[in-house]
């Protein structure tokens, strides 16, 4: 048995409660892990209320994304041992003391990142390298522009572009999120609760709009950002953290040359493990080296899963949460 948090009822964050649940032992190509930490992800509140794209019939246990020490391989595997300290990503079922994985699923951690980051970082920073680097082909120079900058994908993605060489586009809904923007190294930013998105990124870009949007909030920014698109731009449909799914005017795609690129990292990661693994592996020796610094915003117990969730709801979150067991 252990012990892990569950949703038994799709009625939010309130319908999360800790219990005790068995552990299956490892089967063929997977790896149990002791978790020492997990990361609270935006997809968590949706799950809660059944409004992700994947429908779990409670009680299940929700997270993305773990941290921990291997405890027992399955038949088959060759990339870890007992031992090893790791980080898996899985579509829910990290928040509890043991899991169990697919070896694909998983990532070595250097002893130089905290179980705590390492928790933090997988599945925010490969979403961002999926949608940077794979879809985008943001290139040293260009600008990008980012939505929601102030949260977790938002984070990375400024990281992340930095990282890569392009300017960076803070866009957010406060003078505190951006103050927070600016200090993970944002050149420019945008309060699009007060200023016009479009105008003001126009205005940033002396008329020339950003080499590459990344929306993950979607709703009624969404049209403003892709008008925002330079021409021959990449528009990256990573997420609807608003709750509502735009429609976009087809005619601006045709009007500005652009592109609309729509960044699914889970599937990606199941179908091509080797790169989305080879991506991890970047990240970590960055953070390891210094030049990237995931940011926990506050560490939770278990217990408190739920109020962790209803932070996110909330906009109150800026980097990450993460819960420790």
């Amino acid at each position: 048995m252990t012990r892990a948090v569950r949703i038994h009822e799709l009625t939010g964050p309130k319908g999360l409660r800790v219990d005790d649940i068995d552990v299956p032992a490892p089967g063929a190509g997977e790896v149990q892990i002791d978790v020492e930490a997990a990361g609270v992800n935006f997809p968590e509140v949706l799950l809660s209320y059944g409004k992700y794209q994947f429908k779990p019939s409670p009680p299940f246990v929700p997270g993305g994304e773990a941290a921990g020490v291997v405890s027992a391989v399955g038949p088959g595997v060759t990339s870890f041992a007992p031992g090893d300290r790791v980080a898996a990503t899985m579509i829910h079922g990290a928040f509890a003391e043991r899991i169990v994985v697919s070896e694909l699923a998983c990532a070595r951690v250097p002893d130089a990142v905290s179980f705590d980051t390492a928790a933090a970082t997988l599945l925010t920073y490969l979403t961002t390298m999926h949608a940077l680097v794979d879809r985008a082909s943001l290139r040293a120079g260009e600008t990008l522009l980012v939505l929601g900058a102030a949260g977790g994908v938002g984070t990375a993605a400024i990281d992340i572009g930095r990282r890569l060489g392009a300017r960076v586009i803070a866009a957010a809904s406060s003078e505190e999120k951006l103050a927070y923007c600016r200090a993970r190294g944002a050149e420019m930013t945008i309060d699009y609760s007060r200023e016009d998105l479009k105008e003001r990124a126009k205005a940033l870009t002396k008329g020339n709009g950003a080499d590459v949007v990344y929306d993950a909030v979607g709703g009624d920014y969404a049209e403003q950002a892709l008008r925002s698109t330079a021409w021959k731009g990449r528009y990256l449909v990573v997420g609807f953290a608003s709750g509502t799914i735009p429609k976009i005017p087809l005619n601006l795609v045709l009007l500005k040359g652009c592109q609309i690129v729509g960044v699914f990292w889970g599937q990606f990661a199941a179908m091509d493990p080797t790169k989305n693994r080879a991506h991890a592996e970047q990240v970590f020796r960055w953070i390891e080296e210094g030049s990237l610094s995931p940011h926990i915003s506050e560490t939770l117990p278990f217990t408190r899963a739920g109020e962790a969730l209803e932070r996110l709801e909330q906009r109150k979150v800026m980097g990450k949460v993460v819960l420790v067991p």
